[in-house]
């Protein structure tokens, strides 16, 4: 399919008129869109019958519209349509593979006994020997090879029919060896009805797929929080389409920092370097993340690129000439926030070749590698000379240059007690200040209080030289906070809202491992803590308001499961996006079957493990199921076998059933799927991974059962997706990875702390006080709308409207506290400008903003679908009122860790 039509298909449900299967269009091209009202041909329609039937079965239905255009095409170009189509929808799910697990006859073939299973397996290893009879059952001319590990295997004992790999290494088995036996179609196995699927997808038809994409970048590049990996594989794409050589339809502004590198990377060869340069980069930070993304590694700063790419001598020389423009405190202070990428980097631009045209840059690049300059050197006097038109920021010490940045003199002014001096500091830097504001709270004089010792959070010993009151830094954080990106925003807001004790959880900057320790914190003033968060939630207020005026908002009080997502640059590419910490519902049906698919490259053997650990309500151990334990309780888990190679293109795929009533008859309540690399192989060395799972599904694999799919990507090597909750009957999102050694990786291993992560996730997320897409869908609809409709679960919608002199912040407090509505809806709910709902069955104005977690059924004219995230980014900062510094993206602490606390 093509690149473009595949991620409106995705992101829009939208199909690309002319483009999702010809050669790439263009401003020329018509896509050979047939007029309106063409005849139905005979064969064509058909066609058309036939591939509404095929995507019915995938959960997928066409719209009248695409529909309609279809009909018009030709045979050729349906079934080219139709074939691209298919294949895309299917890869979404998980479908578009053959999935073979070891036991073909999963569930009934698995062995009731794992132990003497194994038992067995090991006693053929050691004891058969080739012309010799079968040591299990002592027949004679029944022991062959098999190709390629060449283990002994008896024909009797081992059904060819039931394995689909040696039944001693469960290696793959060659397809063409004769051991293989043709097995029963694993479709007619239904030990249960099918769930229902009650709410289809509508596909729809996007005439103008140039246009489309065009909107669909501009909506990419305006976000203010960090992009997954999937978002950024789509800016790429799309710029890829877009792009003409001078790039001068790029925005003024792309706000987010690790995209503007990202896109500068895939144009800054083919326009005016030293002009791309110029309006997109204006920190040295900026120049770092654009060397990563042309070296084919992370913008974001987190891992190395995988090799040091040569630069042609004019795009070094423009980097150079950048940084050297840039002002001298600030460059030598980013050079050293990051002082391992730089050293790298300065192999590859050669900065002292160059230091007689880019002092400046060669002098920040000195006081980085610590380079001694003697003055009776060429190079040493022009590095002295040039240093001493900086007095204020460098200084000589011996032969060396030295610096003090922003950062050390925030933490010299904290350490002394200078709270006065530190708050000043920090108020040049509202991105800053917010990341430390939990930290600063617990140092103001509280209000109403007149000694210093009451502070209560100054180290003992620490001088106290300056008392700064609450409302100083309230003052301070009212103008801070207009300069600061919306995730930044919520972030600090959820952070200050949550109470102290227990446990603090810490998740590095862009990262989904997580660390513990106790949390010995003095606890905030509950009215401190108010009147922050009103400062905070009053700015997303004003925001909003500054957005056009709706008429009808309709809500889904559902949306207070799921939490806003500040970041996603570590959010696993998914079926169903949910940030992390996110809780819904798991399947209604008692019969939930997680896969796992993947194929290993050439001449690496992967070894995956899906496994499954049951923890009871305190989180003591229950049991497992995985290689080790094909079965706990009987049926109550069942894994359909451990293989260990997944050679293309079959590659290899395993089940595990979970039956929710027999596990908590077992005394189970929370159950943690995991995916383990056993063989320390990371992710994103597969040739494809993925997983996820069905409800009740009508054979091994039923697309039409598929709820969630997500890939393995990335260098982890442990996947927790999820924590189920098997009483409430709810999963809360984890996306998390463990912290890995060695290998031989498996539940046994890391029981506890699975345990830990699962029991941190739970009580952090479920008692403490993030900020939801409930809470952000409440500011648009209480500063931009008259009429609020809030769809509840229980009931008919409730009904609120703005009153007389009611501003913003007053009837937000009404529709968030869900209070004092207006009156209920009996009749069907009028058609909304704007609607942020759990599923997509709603009544929308043409035009309409819609954002559903399930957008199933959506239709109508022009609608434009939101992520998560764009709701976020409507409540960005105007570019004028952006201050210096970096738009950051998360609130943690100075080390640049996102603190999760636990209560």
């Amino acid at each position: 399919m093509d690149p473009v039509a595949e991620v409106l298909l995705r992101r829009r449900r939208r199909v690309a008129a002319g483009v999702i299967a010809a050669e790439p269009f263009s401003a020329e091209t018509t896509g050979g869109r047939p007029h309106r009202g063409a005849v139905l041909k005979p064969a064509v329609g058909s066609g058309v019958v036939a591939l509404e039937a095929e995507l019915l079965q995938a959960g997928f239905l066409l719209s009248a519209e695409l529909h309609q255009w279809l009909a018009g095409t030709d045979a050729t170009e349906l079934s080219r349509v139709g074939h691209h189509l298919v294949r895309a929808i299917l890869a979404e799910l998980g479908a578009d593979v053959q999935h073979v697990p070891l036991f073909r006859d999963f569930p009934r073939s698995v062995p009731t006994d794992t132990a003497e299973f194994y038992v067995r397996r090991v006693f053929t290893l050691l004891l058969q020997e080739s012309e010799r009879p079968c040591v299990l059952c002592g027949t004679a001319g029944t022991v062959h090879p098999v190709a390629p590990c060449a283990h002994l295997v008896c024909r009797t004992c081992w059904d060819g029919a039931v394995f689909s790999a040696c039944p001693i290494c469960h290696r793959r088995v060659d397809p063409d060896d004769p051991f293989l036996r043709p097995a029963d179609d694993p479709v007619a196995e239904a030990t249960t009805a099918r769930a229902p699927r009650t709410q289809l997808t509508v596909l729809g038809l996007c005439e103008d797929a140039e246009a489309a994409s065009r909107d669909l970048l501009e909506g990419l590049l305006a976000r203010q929080t960090p992009l997954s990996a999937e978002d950024r594989a789509d800016v790429m794409t799309l710029v890829e389409r877009n792009r003409p050589a001078s790039g001068g339809w790029l925005p003024e502004t792309i706000p987010l920092r690790e995209t503007r590198a990202t896109v500068l990377a895939a144009l800054i060869a083919d326009g005016d370097a030293d002009d791309l340069l110029a309006r997109h980069t204006d920190t040295a930070t900026d120049v770092l993340r654009l060397l990563y993304a042309l070296m084919g590694g992370d913008p974001g700063l987190r891992t190395p690129p995988p090799r040091r790419t040569t630069l042609p001598r004019g795009l070094r020389r423009a980097l150079l000439g950048r940084l050297d423009a840039m002002p001298m405190a600030r460059l030598t202070e980013d050079v050293l926030r990051y002082t391992g990428p730089w050293t790298r980097m300065a192999e590859v631009l050669h900065p002292h070749e160059h230091h007689l045209r880019f002092p400046g840059a060669a002098l920040a690049f000195a006081v980085l590698r610590g380079t001694r300059l003697d003055a009776e050197t060429p190079f040493g006097r022009a590095m002295l000379s040039q240093a001493a038109r900086h007095p204020g920021v460098l200084r000589v010490d011996g032969r060396r240059l030295r610096t003090v940045t922003f950062a050390a003199q925030v933490e010299n002014a904290l350490r002394d007690g200078d709270l006065a001096t530190a708050l000043a500091l920090l108020a040049r830097r509202p991105g800053e200040l917010l990341r430390r504001l939990s930290h600063l709270l617990r140092l103001v004089q509280p209000s109403g209080s007149t000694r210093a010792s009451e502070q209560g959070a100054l180290a003992p010993g620490v001088p106290v030289r300056d008392v700064v009151g609450a409302g100083s830094l309230l003052a301070v954080l009212e103008e801070a906070v207009r300069k600061v990106a919306p995730g930044v925003v919520v972030a600090t807001l959820g952070q200050v809202r949550t109470p102290s004790g227990g446990t603090r959880l810490f998740q590095p900057r862009g990262g989904a491992l997580f660390w513990a320790q106790p949390d010995s914190r003095p606890e905030l003033p509950a009215r401190l803590v108010g009147d922050v968060a009103d400062v905070l939630t009053r700015e997303m207020l004003r925001r909003a308001g500054t957005l056009p005026p709706l008429d009808r908002v309709v809500l889904d009080e559902g949306l207070t499961d799921l939490i806003a997502p500040a970041s996603e640059r570590s959010a696993t590419s998914a079926l169903v996006r949910i940030a992390r910490g996110g809780l819904q519902p798991i399947p209604r049906g008692e019969r939930i079957r997680l896969f796992l698919h993947w194929t290993e490259p050439e001449g690496t053997r992967v070894d995956l493990d899906l496994s499954v650990a049951v923890y009871d309500e305190r989180w003591e151990f229950v049991g497992l199921c995985d290689y080790t334990s094909l079965r706990i309780g009987g049926d109550a888990a069942v894994h359909s076998g451990d293989l260990t190679s997944a050679p293309g293109p079959l590659g290899s795929s395993e089940f595990v059933d979970l039956d929710v009533r027999a596990l908590r008859e077992l005394g189970g309540r929370y159950v943690m799927p995991v995916v383990f690399s056993f063989d320390d192989v990371p992710f994103d060395q597969l040739v494809r991974g993925f997983a996820g799972f069905m409800e009740s599904p009508a054979g091994l694999f039923d697309p039409l059962a598929v709820r969630q799919r997500f890939d393995l990507a990335g260098p982890a090597k442990t996947l927790v997706p999820l924590v189920a909750d098997l009483w409430s009957r709810t999963m809360r999102w984890a996306d998390l990875n463990l912290s890995t050694r060695g290998r031989g990786h498996d539940v046994d291993g890391y029981a506890a702390q699975l345990a830990r992560l699962g029991s941190a996730l739970e009580d952090f997320y479920g008692l403490g006080e993030r900020v939801t897409l409930w809470e952000v869908a409440c500011w648009h609809a209480a500063a931009r709308a008259g009429e609020v409709l809030v769809r509840r679960g229980d009931g008919a919608p409730l009904r609120y409207a703005r009153r007389a002199g009611e501003d913003a912040w007053a009837f937000a407090s009404r529709l968030m506290a869900a209070r004092d509505p207006d009156g209920t809806v009996d009749g069907p709910v009028g058609a909304a400008s704007l609607a942020a709902v759990i599923d997509g069955d709603v009544a929308l104005a043409p035009g309409a903003e819609v954002y559903a977690l399930y957008p199933d059924r959506l239709e109508g004219t022009g609608l434009r679908l939101l992520d998560a995230a764009d709701l976020l980014s409507g409540l960005a900062v105007e570019p004028e009122e952006v201050g210096g510094g970096e738009v950051l993206s998360s609130a943690g602490s100075t080390a640049g860790a996102v603190e999760v606390q636990k209560r």
